[in-house]
C-alpha cells in the first residue's frame, strides 16, 4: 500500500523540499542516477558498452511549467546526442524521452510537444540511433500516441512504450504489434484510478503476460522492461514458442537496479539495454523507482537514519 502514497509524493513541493534536504538522499539518488551532466554519464555509456550492454538515456525532468523549459529539455537532448557523435557511441545508445518534459501539458502543448521533439528523433536518426516516447499517466497516452505515429512517418525506428496496468494496453499491443514498429512494455510506474488501471499485483503481471505474448505474435520489436526474474523467464519461454531468435526482441532494466543481472542476460546472448537517467532534476524519477520496490524505500529510510 506504500506505493501510491510515493506516488502522490512524488508531486508534493512540500516532500521534494524535505526529500532533498534529508542527509542520506545523495547516497540513494546516486543508486539510480548516474550523474548530473553529459560529461558525467558518458563513461557510464562508455562502461556498459564494455561489458556487452546497450543503453536508453532519460534527461530527468519533466515537471516543466513554461515554453523556455521545454525548449532547454530539447537543447539538453541535442547536447547529449552531440557528444555521444563526437565519441562515436551513437550504435550503443538510444534516447527516452518523456513528452511533458518537452511542453506537452502546457497551452497547445501536443503541437509544442511535437515540435520540440521532432528535432532530438532527427539528430538521433543521423547519428545512427533512436528514440522511444516514454508513456506517462493515462491522460497523456493519445497524445503520445498520436506523436509517435506522426513521428514515425519519417524515422519509422521511434519506439513508444505501453503499460501493463492500464486497462486499454492490451488493444495498444495489438494495434502497435507491427512491422517495424519498437514497443517497450513495462508494469506502469504512476498513480492510476481503478477505473482505468489493475490495482492489484497479480492481475497487473497477469496483463503483463498477455501483452508479452502479443508484442511476440507480432511482427515489431518487443522491448521487456522488468527485473522480475519469473516475468524474465516467461518473456524467454514465450519468445521461444514464437520463434523468435535472441535479436529479435530485448530486455531493459533500470540502471542501478539487478546489475548482475544485466551482465549475465548479455553474456547469455541476449540484447540488454540499461535505462540511464541523468540530470538535476531528478525527484519524481527518484520517487516512482521508491514506490516500485519497498526494498529501495527501506534503502532509502536506512540512509536517513544512518546519516541523520
Amino acid at each position: 500500500m506504500l506505493g501510491p502514497v510515493i506516488l502522490a509524493a512524488s508531486r508534493s513541493d512540500k516532500m521534494r523540499r524535505f526529500v532533498s534536504a534529508a542527509p542520506g538522499t545523495k547516497q540513494v539518488v546516486d543508486r539510480f542516477i548516474a550523474g548530473e551532466t553529459v560529461g558525467q554519464v558518458v563513461p557510464v555509456v562508455e562502461d556498459a558498452a564494455a561489458k556487452g550492454l546497450e543503453v536508453t538515456l532519460d534527461v530527468v525532468g519533466e515537471d516543466i511549467t513554461t515554453v523556455e523549459q521545454s525548449y532547454a529539455a530539447r537543447d539538453a537532448y541535442l547536447e547529449l546526442i552531440d557528444r555521444l557523435k563526437e565519441l562515436g557511441l551513437g550504435a550503443k545508445a538510444e534516447m527516452s524521452v518523456k513528452l511533458s518534459m518537452f511542453g506537452q501539458a502546457l497551452e497547445n502543448g501536443h503541437e509544442l510537444a511535437l515540435a520540440n521533439v521532432r528535432p532530438v528523433v532527427e539528430a538521433a536518426d543521423a547519428i545512427g540511433t533512436t528514440v522511444t516516447l516514454d508513456a506517462e499517466d493515462h491522460t497523456t497516452l493519445d497524445s503520445m500516441f498520436a506523436i509517435h505515429e506522426e513521428l514515425r512517418k519519417d524515422f519509422p525506428k521511434t519506439g513508444c512504450v505501453i503499460q501493463a496496468y492500464l486497462f486499454r494496453t492490451e488493444d495498444d499491443a495489438r494495434r502497435l504489434a507491427a512491422a517495424g514498429s519498437r514497443v517497450r512494455i513495462v508494469k506502469g510506474a504512476y498513480k492510476e484510478p481503478a477505473s482505468v488501471a489493475y490495482q492489484d499485483k497479480a492481475e497487473i503481471d497477469k496483463a503483463f503476460v498477455r501483452i508479452v505474448k502479443i508484442l511476440m505474435a507480432g511482427s515489431g520489436y518487443p522491448m521487456i522492461g522488468s527485473h522480475d526474474p519469473r516475468l524474465i523467464a516467461i518473456t524467454q519461454e514465450l519468445a521461444r514458442q514464437a520463434g523468435r531468435n535472441l535479436d529479435e526482441y530485448e530486455f531493459q532494466m533500470l540502471y542501478g537496479i539487478r546489475s548482475e543481472e544485466h551482465v549475465r542476460l548479455a553474456a547469455e546472448g541476449h540484447r540488454m539495454r540499461v535505462y540511464t537517467a541523468y540530470g538535476t532534476d531528478w525527484y519524481g524519477y527518484f520517487m516512482r523507482r521508491l514506490a516500485e520496490k519497498p526494498a529501495n524505500l527501506l534503502f532509502f529510510a536506512r540512509s536517513i537514519l544512518t546519516k541523520g
